[in-house]
C-alpha cells in the first residue's frame, strides 16, 4: 500500500440550482396536497374519487423533490455552463415589447419587434436588417391567419392598409 502520492480528491459544493428546483417540487406538492384535500370525499365503491389523482401526482413530485436533493447533495449533476444574460435580457426584452405594444401597433409590428430582438439575442445585431424582415415576415403571418384562416389577431395601423 502506498500513500502520500494520491491526488486530492475535489469535493463539489451541493449544486444549488437542484436545490432551488427542488424546494420548487416540494412546494408544487403541497399545494397540491393542500388542494386536494380541500376537494369532496365522495365514497364511491372502488375507494378513488375526485382527490386520488391529484394525490398521485402530488406524491411523484414529492418523490422527484426528494430525489433531486439528494442528487444534489451528492454532486450527480452535471458543471453547467456560465449563463450569458445578454441573450436572456434581449429575449425577455422582446417578450415585454410585444406584449405592451401588441395593441396600440398590431400584431405585425409588435412581433417583428420581437423577431428582431431575438436574433439580436442569437447575434444578429444589425437591428435595421431584422426589424423591418421580422415585420415583414409577421405581416405575411398576420394576412395568412386573418385572410385565409379567418382567425382573429390584433391588427394595428398596418395591418388596416392590406385589410
Amino acid at each position: 500500500m502506498t500513500t502520500g502520492n494520491s491526488p486530492p480528491t475535489q469535493t463539489r459544493r451541493p449544486d444549488r440550482a437542484a436545490l432551488v428546483i427542488a424546494a420548487f417540487l416540494a412546494a408544487l406538492a403541497g399545494l397540491i396536497f393542500w388542494d386536494s384535500s380541500r376537494l369532496a370525499k365522495i365514497a364511491s365503491y372502488s375507494g378513488i374519487g375526485p382527490a386520488s389523482i391529484p394525490l398521485v401526482i402530488a406524491g411523484g413530485l414529492l418523490f422527484l423533490s426528494a430525489w433531486t436533493v439528494l442528487a444534489a447533495l451528492r454532486g450527480d449533476f452535471p458543471v453547467r455552463e456560465r449563463q450569458e444574460v445578454a441573450p436572456v435580457v434581449w429575449i425577455v426584452g422582446g417578450l415585454a415589447a410585444q406584449m405592451l405594444l401588441l395593441k396600440p401597433l398590431g400584431f405585425s409590428i409588435a412581433t417583428g419587434l420581437l423577431f428582431a430582438a431575438t436574433a439580436a439575442a442569437f447575434g444578429k445585431r444589425k437591428l435595421w436588417i431584422s426589424i423591418p424582415l421580422g415585420i415583414a415576415l409577421c405581416l405575411g403571418v398576420w394576412l395568412i391567419f386573418s385572410g385565409l384562416l379567418q382567425l382573429s389577431l390584433p391588427a394595428g395601423p398596418l395591418e388596416h392598409l392590406f385589410w
